[in-house]
C-alpha cells in the first residue's frame, strides 16, 4: 500500500505527532507514506490558519526518514490551498522549499470557504458547482507547479442532491491542461469516512481522465487520525483497475515512480 494523502500536527486540523502516524502505517504494512501538510493562504475561515514552518517540518521528515527508513519510506509532500490572488505566493514557496509530492486543491471559492457552507448560500447548486470548477480552472491556467489534483470534486463533499450538472466540459478542459503538462490526479478515499460512499473524484471523472490519455495516479486517505491510514486502499484499486488502468504512482522529487497494480 501507498498512501500519499497524510497529515500530522504539522497541519492546523490535525493533533496526531508524526511519530504516530509513521508507527500506525508500519502497522498496517503501508509501504510508502508521503506527509501533504496543509498550506491555505488567506483561508476564508479566520478561526483557521494553515500556515506550515517549513524549517520544522523538513528538520522532522528528516528525523522520521532516519528513524523509521529500514521500514518505510518517508517522502514529503505539501497541499497547497489554491485560490487566484495567493497563487505567487506558492511560486516562491515551491522555488525555494524542495517536496516530493505536491498537491494541489481548492477548498476555498470566490472567497467562501466550502467546510462552513458560505460558499452555497443564495445560489443553485449548478452555479455553485460551475464557480468551482470554473475557478479551479483559472488557478490551473496561471499555475502549474504541482503533481497531482487532490480530490478533484471535493465541492461535491459539502453539498450534492441528484440531477446537479456534471460540468464534465469543464473537467474536461482541466484536463486539457495537466495531462500534456505531466501531472495527474489523486483517488482520495475519504469519500467514504465523509459519508459520500465513494472515491473523490467520482467514476465518471477518472473514465474522463483515462479517455483522454491520464495515467498518473495515486491513492491517498486524506488521514488526520492513525485508525484511517490506508483507508479503503483495496477498494481505490478495484476501482482503477475496473476502468482500466493498470498502475497506481507514487513521487520522489517530483517524479512519479508506477507501480502495476
Amino acid at each position: 500500500m501507498f498512501d500519499f494523502h497524510v497529515h500530522s500536527s504539522f497541519s492546523e486540523d490535525c493533533e496526531v505527532a508524526m511519530e504516530d502516524m509513521v508507527k500506525a502505517a508500519i502497522e498496517k504494512g503501508i509501504q510508502e507514506l508521503c506527509f501533504t501538510e496543509h498550506i491555505d493562504k488567506d483561508y476564508p475561515d479566520r478561526d483557521w490558519t494553515f500556515d506550515l514552518d517549513l524549517n520544522k517540518y523538513r528538520l522532522k521528515i528528516r528525523e522520521m526518514q532516519s528513524a523509521f527508513g529500514h521500514k518505510i519510506k518517508v517522502r514529503k509532500g505539501v497541499e497547497l490551498g489554491v485560490q487566484p490572488h495567493v497563487l505567487d505566493d506558492y511560486r516562491r514557496i515551491v522555488d525555494e522549499e524542495p517536496f516530493d509530492f505536491i498537491i494541489c486543491s481548492m477548498h476555498a471559492t470566490k472567497g467562501f470557504d466550502l467546510h462552513s457552507g458560505k460558499f452555497f448560500e443564495a445560489k443553485s447548486l449548478d452555479q455553485a458547482y460551475e464557480e468551482y470548477y470554473s475557478e479551479l480552472l483559472a488557478c490551473i491556467r496561471d499555475f502549474d507547479r504541482f503533481s497531482i489534483l487532490g480530490h478533484l470534486d471535493l465541492v461535491t463533499r459539502y453539498k450534492y442532491e441528484p440531477g446537479v450538472k456534471s460540468l464534465l466540459d469543464i473537467i474536461e478542459e482541466i484536463f486539457k491542461l495537466i495531462i500534456p503538462n505531466g501531472q495527474g490526479i489523486e483517488i482520495n478515499t475519504s469519500g467514504f469516512y465523509y459519508g459520500l460512499g465513494r472515491v473523490l473524484p467520482s467514476v465518471d471523472i477518472l473514465k474522463l481522465y483515462k479517455e483522454m490519455g491520464g495515467e498518473i495516479l495515486t491513492i491517498g486517505s486524506d488521514a488526520h487520525k492513525p485508525e484511517r491510514l490506508g483507508e479503503y486502499y483495496d477498494h481505490a484499486v478495484d476501482v482503477l483497475k475496473t476502468i482500466g488502468f493498470h498502475y497506481v504512482a507514487t513521487f520522489e522529487n517530483q517524479k512519479p515512480v508506477f507501480h502495476k497494480i
